[in-house]
């Protein structure tokens, strides 16, 4: 199974898959002072009442938007599953669509995500629109 992490300006949500279908998913005030322990007394708290063992998660992936969140989410990934977390941005990956931005690291890795996401599930052109909390007028 996989577990995905998405931690915004609001919320740290976590979703669980299996394939292609998500099987759970739960959120959590995002607070960069949360540590990777505290986020594990929840999670496998939630994981327990869906009748999951965390052995059965083998992947980790996080896109976030808050870069102060992401040590602890590290320290979840390594400490708790005994893995290391793919982040979005980091790395060299293949994510099969161009990004052609003068500066591909001002696209926020929540953009980066949903446009690789929406590109795997439908072919075409295809317009994405995610209004996150940071939008402003």
């Amino acid at each position: 199974m996989l577990l995905a992490i998405d931690a915004g300006n609001t919320n740290v949500v976590f979703a669980l898959y299996e394939g292609r279908e998500i099987k759970a998913r739960w959120r959590i005030a995002t607070d960069p002072r949360r540590t990777g322990d505290e986020y594990a007394v929840w999670l496998m708290q939630l994981l327990e009442i869906r009748g999951v063992d965390r052995k059965e998660i083998d992947q980790i992936i996080v896109s976030t938007v808050v870069p102060r969140a992401l040590h602890n989410i590290e320290v979840l990934a390594r400490n708790y599953f005994g893995l290391e977390p793919i982040v979005a941005g980091e790395g060299k990956a293949d994510y099969a669509i161009d990004i052609d931005v003068p500066n591909p690291r001002s696209l926020g890795a929540d953009r980066a995500v949903n446009a690789i996401a929406a590109h795997a599930r439908h072919s075409g052109d295809l317009i994405v629109i995610d209004f996150g909390t940071a939008t402003t007028f």
